[in-house]
């Protein structure tokens, strides 16, 4: 039986900062970042904006084709959860008007837990072939400002729809996996910006990518050459390009240039305008990989190497199906990027430094121009609002509000 993702879609928020605008306040050269990290830009979510409404934008087209009644689970991973005790995934649940007969549960390890979540579904699914999985991952990557992780920022959200036949693609079964405690990358409690040791985090990455590909290889016996695409995790997009020159020197493959573009760039596409979206980046890398070879990805073979610093790791593969193109919504990701409105840096900030975190009660002007928004708090509880049903694919968007 094929198990795997049926239905794919993600969102990102109304809002960017180029990279261009940000290397000018610094006073740096702006190919420090389009050359140095691969970064263009990088979408910044407004006040009433957060993974539960970015998570709702990417869920609801799957779904509108589908009856949503039938989802089983919801499998939602973040690491910029909303409470430290409520899911995410029910906040979401209840916004997405879902079946109380439907379990939902939160995963966190950082930038690991979609694949993590991704896989338990694929499991549950082989358990028992009626489930219909919504697995969710979302996050907001948000570092201090004038430090060395602020030019890689960037947020947005996947859902997939795991089932047994699915149209995309099949994920096979075996897998490379790499645990190890480690302090690359962490954010305490007390903390609302992650902390980071980013020349050990990509010393880590590259070491884990090394050990979780040898796993790999024990437990399927397949081969790099087995392998078309490659997707990797990606926080920037030079991370992706330094994994891929760290697998092809492992394996002692000889490649031109222009194969060793075509094995990964056309998943690099979204993530270089988008950001980072820790748990999400993986399955954005994939939509773009979808959406930019379409007709040329029939019975190919696609890796995934999932990274969570702290760290946990996983290789996987996957089988795209023939017929995949006719249930992609490439329209509707490429109008959500083309339809995001360029911040100046000073409006950057003004979102960047609000709501205030501790505040009992808040009312969220609207800036979202989402379908979905968080409106307010109110005696600490977070009350959302359905503002449209309609979505990015047949919507025409309402006109911009001020990035104040």
């Amino acid at each position: 039986m094929k198990v795997g993702i049926d239905l794919i879609h993600f969102s990102t928020s109304d809002y960017y900062l180029g990279l261009d605008t940000f290397a000018a306040e610094k006073h740096q050269d702006v190919n420090k970042f389009y050359v140095g990290i691969g970064q263009e830009k990088m979408s910044i979510a407004p006040p009433d904006e957060d993974v539960v409404t970015l998570a709702a934008k990417a869920a609801a087209p799957i779904l509108a084709q589908m009856d949503a009644s039938q989802i089983s689970a919801v499998l939602f991973a973040t690491e910029s959860g909303v409470d430290q005790s409520k899911s995410a995934g029910v906040f979401l649940h209840g916004l997405l008007k879902l079946s109380n007969r439907c379990r939902v549960v939160e995963f966190k390890h950082a930038c690991y837990a979609g694949a993590a979540a991704l896989q338990m579904a694929t499991s549950m699914v082989r358990a028992n072939p009626n489930e219909k999985i919504l697995v969710i991952a979302a996050d907001i990557a948000k570092y201090d400002v004038d430090t060395s992780g602020e030019a890689t920022q960037g947020c947005g959200a996947v859902a997939m729809l795991i089932t047994q036949a699915p149209r995309i693609l099949a994920i096979e079964p075996g897998s490379g996996y790499y645990t190890e405690d480690v302090m690359d990358f962490w954010r305490p409690n007390y903390r609302t910006t992650a902390l980071v040791d980013g020349k050990y985090s990509t010393k880590v990455y590259l070491n884990s990518l090394k050990q979780a590909w040898s796993h790999f290889t024990e437990q399927t016996g397949r081969t790099f050459q087995d392998i078309d695409y490659f997707c990797y995790h990606i926080p920037f997009t030079k991370m992706a390009e330094k994994a891929h020159q760290t697998l092809v020197k492992k394996v002692g493959a000889t490649l031109t240039q222009a194969q060793f573009d075509a094995q990964t760039l056309p998943s690099q596409i979204y993530n270089r305008i988008v950001g980072n979206s820790y748990s999400a980046s993986l399955f954005v890398g994939f939509c773009s990989l979808l959406d930019h070879l379409k007709d040329r990805l029939d019975n190919k073979r696609v890796s995934f190497f999932s990274y969570g610093s702290g760290c946990v790791a996983e290789f996987f593969t996957g089988i795209v199906q023939p017929g995949y193109q006719a249930v992609l919504m490439s329209q509707s990701h490429q109008t959500q990027i083309a339809q995001r409105t360029a911040l100046s840096y000073a409006q950057y900030l003004a979102f960047y430094h609000h709501p205030n975190d501790g505040a009992t009660n808040v009312v969220f002007t609207p800036t979202n121009r989402g379908p979905y928004r968080l409106a307010q708090i109110l005696e600490h509880k977070r009350l959302y609002q359905v503002v449209s049903t309609t979505h990015a694919d047949d919507s025409h968007a309402p006109s911009p509000a001020s990035a104040h």
